[in-house]
């Protein structure tokens, strides 16, 4: 009688045991749309970079409330449409608790309004159009880079202070980031008293930029503006050095346009261009300087902006969880706004009211492969007026 209470006992805690162990807490998934392929590939390889190395770092400091992190990726191919449909698998299959790694503009706001029909909360670390954070804002959708007004903030002190009156031809992606971009830098330019001599819009993956070159000949800029990014870039520019389109006239841009990843590629030809940014991999910071060489040892290759911004958006995510002390997208959601984390640039703060991130700007400078500050702008003066109206 004894063995059979002893035996049922044993029998009844081997049965409960998987229910036990089912009922601890798995790993917080996040999922990743980013282009792995095609035109904005180095972006999407950056953007790994940063939050492999930051998810392995926070793993190794026992994860987000005792879980850990588990990075899922899909390939966006920097197309709107594709975003959509991986990010929909991510919230329906792959049950990921927050999403992160859209590049093109479009697809954030797209993905965004996925994000919303799934009660999910989306950060991106790389699209610039102000439209996110403005009358396009969502509640669900958070910036943690700097938008194109604030890259232009910082872009267009440097430029009213060397050359001043400066008459500006721009080209752009003939997309939502690349006329975001143009429109944004063209207001803060034309306030400082800039004059716009012409513009045209290319279309993504261009190959060829010679047809535009005899318009911008005509109108005789001082100064040339480009918001191309990724692959676009190196023929951009080395085409311009072969026509001498870029002979005696400064080169400016958006900060994507000239980049760690693509500045090899372009070489001489990206010498003196200048661009506004939210970081520089030679800011002078021990903070920085001890990302910079974690991120070398990782990738043995140089953070940009979107590798630092990847990487800081996953302690947004930490910080934010664990004031909420849930994964909840409403307790999430609410911890985020107005919330103050560490970054390699410094602390950022998220701005509660469009879920914009507050930082400094910096002017830099391309020379001989290198990016050297040349000019910098205070958060508070970046970042203008909220302009969201939706929450």
């Amino acid at each position: 009688m004894i063995r059979y209470h002893v035996n049922t006992i044993v029998a009844a805690l081997a049965l409960a045991a998987p229910l036990v162990a089912s009922a601890q807490p798995g790993p917080i998934r996040v999922g990743v749309v980013t282009p792995l392929s095609g035109t904005y590939a180095g972006i999407g390889q950056q953007v790994k970079w940063g939050l492999d190395l930051a998810a392995a770092q926070i793993n190794a400091a026992g994860g987000v409330m005792g879980r850990k992190l588990e990075l899922v990726y899909e390939d966006e191919e920097a197309n709107p449409a594709v975003a959509t449909q991986k990010a929909e698998k991510l919230f329906q299959v792959g049950k990921v608790d927050f999403l992160t790694g859209t590049v093109n503009s479009g697809s954030t706001l797209a993905v965004g309004q996925v994000a919303e029909r799934n009660n999910r909360l989306i950060a991106t670390t790389v699209s610039f159009a102000d439209s996110i954070t403005a009358d396009k804002c969502s509640p669900n959708v958070f910036r943690v880079n700097a938008r194109a007004g604030m890259q232009s903030a910082a872009l267009a002190d440097w430029m009213a202070s060397t050359h001043k009156n400066a008459s500006v031809f721009y080209l752009g992606p003939d997309y939502e980031m690349g006329r975001s971009t143009v429109a944004a830098f063209k207001a803060a330019a034309e306030g400082k008293g800039a004059k716009t001599v012409g513009e045209v819009f290319a279309p993504l993956d261009n190959k060829d930029y010679s047809p535009y070159f005899g318009q911008i000949r005509g109108a005789r800029p001082t100064v040339i503006y480009t918001s191309v990014a990724g692959n676009d870039t190196v023929r951009l520019f080395t085409q311009m050095a072969e026509f001498g389109v870029n002979r005696n006239v400064q080169v400016v841009g958006a900060s994507g346009t000239v980049t760690s990843q693509n500045l090899g590629a372009i070489g001489k030809a990206a010498d003196g261009f200048v661009t506004g940014v939210g970081y520089a991999s030679s800011i002078d910071s021990e903070a920085n300087r001890k990302f910079v060489a974690e991120f070398e040892a990782a990738n043995k290759a140089k953070p940009d902006l979107y590798g630092a911004d990847s990487y800081g958006v996953l302690f947004l995510y930490k910080a934010a969880v664990e004031k909420a002390k849930s994964t909840d997208t409403d307790k999430v959601r609410e911890a985020m706004r107005g919330l103050q984390w560490a970054t390699p640039q410094g602390t950022k703060t998220m701005r509660a009211g469009d879920h914009q991130a507050m930082q400094d700007m910096y002017a830099v400078r391309a020379e001989g492969g290198q990016f050297r500050i040349v000019g910098k702008v205070a958060a508070e003066a970046a970042i203008g007026a909220d302009a969201c109206t939706r929450f």
